[in-house]
């Protein structure tokens, strides 16, 4: 029996990763003159990834990580004007319109009417709260999780915290990684809904996510018809 329905935000609701994606190729090309495109990336990802037990996830953490790897390949050369454009970036990324994916306006609506439907979903609070609110979707949902990290003891957490037995629980997200394994770990459900260019943080080997039983849509408007089939 499913009682609450869960979703992640970014890549599931809405279109989240090109957004990093068109900055980080304006910051590739901004340090062109230093070093080659692949190193950049490399160097920027690593950076990313260093700091997310000091910064967390979000557009505030990637901006940070930005500065910092700017500072590092050129040793502190970098001039100011470059680093107020990396400033413009994430501004520009914060006011950037909520583009919700295909199926979502008919997805989210039709569930709400069977089922208790939230938020679970990692990154900065203000972002978070901030694209819900201009989705159109809030009002649907009856609480939003805004969490640090999502593994077993995070859905735990939330399932108890909401009154839900975790075996009730059902979580739609495009991570294999945060969405699907922790919550199955947790003994609830899951529906994996891939996004079209995941992540690097969020992938993980077929031969790991072969260890567990989820279902898998290809398309938002695929997920009712899912729920009916488990229940």
């Amino acid at each position: 029996m499913i009682e609450l329905v869960a979703f992640d935000a970014d890549d599931t609701l809405w279109h989240n990763e090109p957004l990093f994606a068109e900055s980080t190729a304006r910051f590739r090309e901004m340090l062109s003159q230093y070093h080659p495109p692949e190193w950049i990336d490399a160097r920027l990802y690593e950076t990313e990834m260093r700091n997310l037990k000091h910064y967390g996830y979000g557009i505030k953490s990637f901006t940070l990580s930005m500065i910092e790897t700017a500072l590092e390949l050129t040793e502190g050369r970098i001039p100011g004007n470059d680093i107020a454009e990396v400033l413009a970036f994430a501004k520009k990324m914060m006011q950037a319109p909520v583009d919700l994916l295909e199926g979502v306006k008919q997805t989210i609506p039709l569930l709400a009417q069977s089922y208790r439907l939230m938020i679970i979903t990692k990154g900065d609070i203000f972002d978070q709260e901030s694209k819900l609110a201009r989705s159109g979707l809030g009002d649907y949902f009856f609480s939003a999780e805004i969490v640090s990290v999502k593994d077993r003891s995070t859905y735990e957490a939330v399932a108890k915290r909401h009154g839900t037995p975790p075996n009730h629980v059902l979580m739609v997200g495009d991570s294999i990684k945060s969405d699907v394994i922790p919550i199955l770990e947790a003994g609830g459900h899951a529906i994996h809904v891939p996004y079209m260019t995941p992540w690097q943080h969020e992938l993980v080997e077929d031969d790991v996510a072969g260890r567990y039983e989820y279902h898998t849509a290809q398309s938002i408007l695929e997920v009712p018809e899912i729920i009916e089939r488990i229940c």
